[in-house]
């Protein structure tokens, strides 16, 4: 998720300071995403210095208090209308490492393939159990968010799942279907026993 635009959609609710922007934002995701402060600070910073958000002072405990400028809230618009295309998502770590298991010497595949399965079934328990716990149909603005951010995981585990499993049916595949490696090219022809009658002369 783009911090960024999350800041921008928090303040486009209302002024907030620092410390309420990142509380906001984490309950919005349940904790999926957490911030440290210093990114929240240095997010606003940014903002402010590409004029899409303004400090408009001080609050009674002496927090600085951001609001969202109309520049930010045509960026948020335009974020929200705008589809985020695949390209543009980090990159997925579990991909590359299996990648390069394929190729680098020494690597059991399967064995990697099914570390992972156990550990990705282990958190797709984890995700259906607080579903299982949560009300079907939340009340709360921020309990709808979480149960939306909580489903997506629950989609991507399984979608995990099922593609782990296809890596496993592709490595056997491909091992029953190698070729049997030649002979290297200085190895001596097998030798042929002499027929019965050669070998008395």
């Amino acid at each position: 998720m783009s911090i960024r635009h999350g800041l921008l959609a928090l303040l486009s609710r209302g002024p907030r300071y620092g410390y309420q922007l990142r509380a906001e934002f984490e309950a919005s995701t349940g904790s999926t995403w957490p911030l440290n402060i210093g990114q929240v600070y240095s997010t606003l910073s940014r903002l402010e210095r590409d004029g899409l958000v303004s400090q408009v002072g001080a609050d009674d405990e002496g927090r600085v208090v951001y609001r969202i400028t109309t520049e930010g809230e045509a960026e948020v618009r335009e974020w929200f209308a705008t589809p985020i295309a695949r390209a543009d998502r980090p990159r997925d770590e579990l991909a590359i490492k299996l990648a390069m298991a394929v190729t680098a010497p020494g690597v059991d595949v399967r064995e990697v393939v099914q570390t992972q399965r156990t550990a990705t079934l282990r958190s797709l328990q984890d995700l259906t159990r607080l579903k299982a716990e949560a009300p079907a149909l939340p009340e709360e603005p921020g309990e709808r968010a979480w149960r939306l951010v909580l489903e997506s995981m629950i989609f991507q585990a399984e979608a995990e799942v099922r593609w782990l499993d296809h890596c496993e049916s592709f490595m056997i595949r491909v091992a029953h279907t190698a070729p049997a490696p030649a002979p290297a090219p200085d190895d001596p022809a097998p030798t042929r026993p002499l027929p019965e009658k050669e070998t008395r002369r």
